[in-house]
């Protein structure tokens, strides 16, 4: 279960919808409140919106994939993405719609959504929490939020802290070219880093650790 009231109730009020493959994208956007259309060249996180600049991801250990951009901003939200299916609830079941990332619809209901179109944001079961939804986290998930946030080192910022707030949402908080991403995307990035020294899904650190925790509360202040 990932919400409060039970993703059967969501499916059965929304219908819920498939898991993403490649750069497509559930209807969360679409059903955000005062929706506009976001019209520049650069996503309101500072990234240019260059569909070539956006390649395919798969999420480890699911049949999920979604579109992200290439390179240390994709590396960082895939493993966002991968720890929420291992410790919150599965991205390929179908249920609370699944895994969002790229799109080229640029109907935004908040302008941190237009983030989707540089490939710089992700929405995990947008359906199931949904712009200005008023469905939460359970306490011991979003301990597991921050902890993936202390994991990111200040690079990424949730929808859960944002307003209008959106639990599912994550995005790249980091400028391009900025070092810091670099740094955490190294670490983070199973695909570049030993067994030993990564630390995806499955073999993290654990978030009720007190340095843990003492990260987490620092970098929430922080932010």
């Amino acid at each position: 279960m990932i919400s409060r009231r039970g993703l059967l109730r969501v499916a059965a009020g929304t219908g819920a919808l498939a898991v993403v493959s490649g750069t497509s994208i559930t209807s969360a956007s679409a059903t955000a409140p005062s929706a506009g259309q976001w019209s520049g060249e650069v996503s309101a996180n500072g990234w240019r919106i260059d569909p070539s600049s956006v390649t395919a991801h798969h999420v480890q250990g699911s049949d999920a994939s979604l579109g992200l951009r290439r390179g240390d901003a994709g590396a960082v939200l895939l493993h966002v993405a991968r720890r929420w299916h291992y410790e919150i609830a599965a991205l390929d079941t179908g249920e609370g719609g699944g895994v969002t990332g790229h799109t080229t619809r640029r109907t935004v209901g908040a302008d941190f959504e237009s983030n989707h179109l540089s490939g710089t944001a992700v929405a995990l079961h947008p359906t199931a929490y949904p712009l200005n939804g008023s469905e939460g986290l359970w306490p011991y998930q979003e301990t597991i939020v921050r902890d993936i946030l202390a994991d990111c080192d200040g690079t990424v910022v949730w929808g859960g802290d944002l307003t209008p707030v959106k639990v599912s949402h994550f995005h790249i908080a980091a400028r391009p070219g900025d070092r810091a991403l670099a740094r955490v995307a190294a670490r983070l990035d199973s695909m570049r880093v030993t067994a030993r020294r990564a630390q995806t899904a499955g073999a993290v650190a654990d978030p009720a650790a007190p340095s843990r925790r003492a990260k987490v509360r620092s970098l929430h202040r922080a932010q």
